[in-house]
């Protein structure tokens, strides 16, 4: 067992990054010595109260400056959106960095001119970065790899995502952002082109570390209409309007998937595909080929009790993530290169 401590930066404190602050004061083996936040309100408070625990002693400040200075092992980046610019002053600071935005999947299939300053910022700090976390991460890469071991020969790789959104209360991104409740229409490309970003990317790892050749990626956005009017915490989901979403990325080979995720967002299993298995909110990842798999799962919580658990799928790997990344050579690191991602509880 690694006994070694590390010194930890949390970058941003959304439900995620809150989570993984909480996580981060209360590991036996990482020790938190700055918090960077976006908010006027939160800068200056003591980050134990941010994370609903006692004070503990690190204040929340959103200056780079300052938390550049800190001597830090890594730094937990889960702030909305991706500044290039910071990655770099932080990577060449010294200070590794664990994070949650799906940028640096498949190093590969990154815009060159920023896969050479983030390389070039790693080797002038010594430094590693790796992106991680629930989906895509865990479920498209660090579970895929070892199922893929007990096989020679592999047709299909197919991975289900199901998320039932029906209780949540969250009628902005239900109805204002996602188009739940209106009339079916054309997928918004961007929504599809963004999805696919991700976890094309990660998919790509996969096949790059499996030798499994992939023509192209594609990605496909379909939706299933409300048989019956349906109410959800949400709100009301009217008689033929959209209750389920489903998002498709495929790497093809000759025309024909071979690794496929499928993101299965649904407000009511009572809709117009019958084709759709829309299981509870979980993972199935099936393989096909010379030794078949059909592997499923589930979160047995209470719906009530939903919205604390889900920060907790994407936060922890990441916090788990910080020993074996530091301990990495310099650059950008991926499931596949990296060491076993392995919990530490005492």
């Amino acid at each position: 067992m690694n006994d070694r401590r590390y010194r930890v930066i949390q970058w941003a404190t959304g439900n995620v990054g809150t989570r993984a602050l909480r996580t981060l004061i209360e590991h036996p083996a990482l020790d938190l010595v700055g918090l960077w936040v976006s908010s006027n309100a939160k800068r200056g408070q003591d980050a134990g109260v941010i994370a609903g625990l006692d004070p503990c002693g690190v204040i929340a400040t959103g200056s780079v400056d300052d938390l550049v200075a800190i001597d830090a092992d890594c730094v937990l980046y889960m702030r909305q959106g991706t500044d290039i610019d910071e990655l770099c002053r932080l990577l060449a600071s010294g200070k590794n960095v664990v994070t949650t935005r799906g940028d640096f999947h498949h190093p590969p299939s990154m815009d060159p001119a920023t896969f050479h300053r983030i390389e070039a910022s790693c080797q002038a700090g010594g430094t590693s970065i790796y992106s991680t976390g629930s989906s895509p991460g865990f479920i498209t890469e660090a579970l895929p790899i070892p199922l893929l071991s007990l096989s020679r020969r592999l047709d299909r790789l197919t991975i289900d995502e199901y998320a039932d959104l029906s209780s949540r209360a969250s009628p902005d991104l239900l109805f204002g952002v996602m188009g739940f409740g209106r009339a079916p229409r054309a997928f918004d490309p961007r929504q599809i082109e963004h999805v696919k970003g991700d976890f094309a990317g990660s998919l790509a790892q996969l096949a790059d570390a499996a030798g499994i050749a992939i023509d192209q990626w594609d990605a496909a956005g379909e939706m299933g209409v409300a048989t019956q009017a349906i109410t959800i915490a949400a709100g009301t989901i009217a008689a033929g309007t959209v209750a389920a979403q489903r998002i498709t990325i495929s790497g093809l080979r000759h025309g024909k998937p071979v690794l496929r995720f499928r993101a299965n967002w649904y407000c009511s299993g009572e809709v117009d595909r019958t084709d759709w298995e829309l299981r509870p909110s979980g993972w199935r990842i099936r393989v096909e080929g010379d030794t078949p798999l059909d592997v499923a799962i589930s979160f047995p919580v209470a719906p009530e009790d939903y919205a604390a658990f889900t920060p907790g799928l994407t936060a922890h790997r990441a916090v788990n993530a910080v020993a074996a990344l530091c301990q990495a050579p310099p650059g950008i690191r991926t499931t596949a290169d990296l060491p076993q991602v392995i919990s530490r509880f005492q």
